[in-house]
């Protein structure tokens, strides 16, 4: 029976190898730190966290996540270890909350590694607080014990360091949260909560995939801001204008419930998936919430299979190692006959959770056919035949599709990778040598050409989603290296103007842009939109910078970083072409720029992270169809509807 527990009780412990799952409504950082007998932390080297995710019987999560899970063994702990304590931190950056009373309040259980509850603590009352020791396991009298402790620190985790007796408190903590910067950078924006925004969940469906090892409920929260949304800062113009880039249909209330548009399963089967079942206000927002539900399903049941496998790993060791432990094991034929038996008995745990796994792949794929040929253009694929039918819109959608994303355990179901509209942060397209397979296969000059072309594609997605003359794109190409790449963009005539070359081009182009926001932002700080300049186009821009840093000197530089950090909230957006590593001899003057950014890739890479239980997830960009001429027919619409506008 799970022991409920309320903050200073205790639990005694009935095994020692066991999980650790954290549950909270945003991402936050998991750790721990291993304590002597007076509880002091004796070093750095004392505390697993995203920089250091391995000690010695404690393994903690590489990153910021909504879940986590820690794995515990406490009998390979070192010697002089007495306590563990489970700490939970906020990640620092604009626009994060920054206390944990603007949060949902944290769940945490204790579980063995079949997933069987032994004690739960959900972290009420805090308020100003952004780091937490959330519960302590502890040695007393050679048994352990689980304490409910909630002890919030104000100061975050120096000042929670700095108590455990941490010499370096402050350093550690700094060392802790530019690590959790740069995972966060790899992460995947989630949608913001509603009251009643849950996907409607089938009874046979993937709902079951947390069975064989189900995940802690969560807390009600109120609506969140997503991960790293710039777009907190957005402040519409008093009495509206021309300047409002808040997305007309994003409400505040609570969405309706979806109407029924199936007849319930036969008993014993499996509900029939259905194209829009989600809560939304409508077809479009119904459907990309149905599309999150399967890309946190699918995370959530390969979880569920690799904490089942792990069990089994676990189980089978520890079986050998009793039985290899008595002499008389070692000799003749007992030893075999036990190995057998251990194995036997992981193959068939294994058995049974990949047979669970294969039930909710089997459902998820139902409904990603049922799904993706009901998708609007905004959220389809280029070989999608709503494309063929493709009308320049009145409105802009709520999101738009970058890609598909995958795991390895079902490397033929891909989820759209769909981030909302306006875009609330910018677009890193990594053209540098990874280590992905594709990448490996792929000459230099080849992932550079596809890098533009990954651009110039995403370029005509946003171009055709938006209403006429809404959206400008600018091109910067300082070498004129992707004059090639660039003809589809050129030659249908969207662009704002010619691609910028050589370093004048560049300063012409970051001047008018940066010209732009800093009159937007003192009009709606002045409430004053009507003063704008008559020639100020209002409309949202997009600057396509290519080959960085290439023609781009110290000013050129901050303009850019102006533009990343500050152009979203006013409606100019950056998408960036560029291999990192050219950038080194800026130093660390840029790591916030690419931490800002959203960063794809043109080839497949497992680099984005799911932000509920952190799987590192293979992103494939979106390809037009060999032979097709999809793109070039939907840049000459939107061209000549915007040519219709200015009439």
């Amino acid at each position: 029976m799970t022991a409920e527990l309320v903050r200073g009780q205790n639990h005694t412990l009935p095994q020692t190898r066991l999980e650790i799952r954290v549950s909270a409504g945003s991402p936050v950082v998991a750790g721990a730190t291993l304590g002597d007998e007076r509880g002091t932390v004796r070093g750095a080297e004392w505390i697993a966290h995203p920089a250091s995710h391995r000690v010695p019987g404690l393994e903690v999560s590489r990153q910021a996540a909504a879940d986590h899970r820690l794995a515990v063994d406490l009998d390979a702990l070192p010697g002089e270890v007495h306590r563990v304590t489970v700490v939970l931190a906020l990640p620092v950056g604009a626009g994060r909350p920054v206390s944990f009373g603007a949060v949902a309040a944290p769940f945490v259980a204790v579980t063995g590694l079949d997933g069987t509850e032994i004690a739960t603590f959900t972290l009420t009352g805090l308020d100003t607080e952004s780091a937490v020791s959330a519960l302590e396991l502890y040695r007393r009298q050679g048994a352990w014990k689980v304490r409910a402790v909630g002890q919030g620190y104000a100061a975050g985790l120096a000042g929670l360091f700095a108590d455990q007796g941490v010499a370096e408190a402050a350093e550690t903590a700094a060392a802790i949260q530019e690590a959790v910067a740069s995972g966060l950078a790899r992460s995947v924006t989630p949608p913001p909560r509603t009251t009643e925004g849950e996907r409607v969940r089938h009874p046979a469906g993937p709902a079951a995939a947390g069975a064989q090892a189900p995940a802690p409920p969560v807390p009600e929260a109120q609506p969140a801001e997503p991960l790293g949304n710039p777009a907190s800062a957005r402040t519409e113009a008093p009495g509206g204008g021309p300047i409002d880039y808040a997305h007309p249909r994003r409400q505040t209330s609570a969405p309706p419930p979806p109407p029924p548009t199936a007849p319930p399963a036969a008993p014993g089967q499996p509900a029939r998936p259905v194209a829009g079942d989600a809560t939304g206000w409508s077809m479009d927002e119904r459907l990309y919430n149905q599309i999150w539900g399967m890309f946190e399903d699918l995370a959530r049941a390969v979880a569920a299979y690799r904490s089942a496998v792990d069990f089994a790993e676990s189980r089978m060791d520890q079986e050998l190692d009793r039985a290899l432990s008595d002499p008389r094991n070692r000799i003749g034929g007992a030893g075999d006959r036990a190995r057998e038996a251990a194995r036997a008995k992981r193959d068939e745990l294994t058995g049974r959770a990949r047979e669970a796994l294969e039930r909710d792949l089997a459902q998820l794929a139902a409904e990603s056919a049922v799904v993706e040929p009901a998708l609007p253009a905004a959220y389809a694929g280029w070989d999608n035949p709503v494309w063929h039918a493709y009308r320049v819109p009145m409105e802009i959608p709520m999101a738009l599709r970058l890609g598909d994303l995958r795991l390895g355990e079902a490397p033929d179901l891909r989820i759209p990778l769909l981030v909302r509209l306006p875009l609330e942060r910018g677009i890193w397209i990594d053209s540098g040598r990874t280590a992905s397979e594709a990448a490996a296969s792929t000459t230099g000059d080849q992932l550079r050409g596809l890098a533009v072309e990954t651009a110039v594609t995403l370029a005509a997605r946003l171009l055709a989603v938006y209403p006429a003359g809404e959206f400008s794109v600018h091109v910067v190409d300082p070498a004129g290296s992707a004059a090639g790449q660039l003809s589809p963009l050129v030659g249908s005539g969207v662009l704002a103007g010619p691609p910028a070359a050589g370093a004048e081009g560049v300063a012409s182009v970051l001047a008018h842009l940066t010209r732009r926001v800093d009159l937007v932002q003192m009009a709606i700080r002045a409430g004053a939109a009507d003063a704008l300049p008559p020639d100020l186009d209002t409309g949202e821009h997009l600057l396509i910078v290519n080959d960085f840093p290439h023609g781009f000197d110290d000013r050129a530089v901050t303009q850019l970083r102006y533009l990343a950090d500050e152009g979203p909230s006013v409606g100019v957006h950056l998408l960036m072409v560029a291999d990192r590593e050219d950038a080194r001899a800026y130093g660390p003057v840029l790591d916030p720029l690419w931490r800002s950014l959203l960063r794809i890739t043109p080839v497949a890479d497992d680099h984005l992270a799911d932000p509920w239980v952190g799987h590192a997830w293979t992103y494939e960009p979106l390809r037009t169809p060999q032979g097709s001429r999809v793109l070039e027919q939907v840049l000459a619409l939107v061209a000549e509807a915007r040519r219709g506008g200015r009439r």
